[in-house]
Parts: C-alpha cells; sequence; structure tokens
C-alpha cells in the first residue's frame, strides 16, 4: 500500500511540474486516503499482535 502511495505522489509531482493542477490534487488526494489506511491497518495490526502476546497459556 504504502508503493502506492509513493506511485501517487511522483505522479502529483510529474503533474505539477507539467502544469495539471486537477490530476496533480486527486493523486495527492488518493495517496492522503491510502496513506491514513495504511497507518490504521498498521495499528490495528500492532494492538492484535500486542494482545495475542499476551494471552499465552
Amino acid at each position: 500500500m504504502l508503493s502506492w502511495v509513493v506511485t501517487l505522489l511522483i505522479i502529483a509531482l510529474i503533474a505539477g511540474v507539467l502544469g495539471f493542477g486537477g490530476l496533480a490534487g486527486a493523486s495527492i488526494e488518493i495517496a492522503k486516503i491510502i496513506f491514513f489506511v495504511a497507518v490504521v491497518l498498521f495499528l490495528v495490526s500492532a494492538v492484535v499482535g500486542l494482545a495475542r502476546g499476551r494471552t499465552r497459556v
């Protein structure tokens, strides 16, 4: 997922330099959404991993 973010940011930078403001803005917004989804999934995974690690019987 983070590779998608990097790809979209590169597309946004290139589009911004070439003057395609709409495409650059859209790419940035999509990259932000994917980044925050990745962060939330990481946090959920970390919490689940900690919860599982503590309940050894």
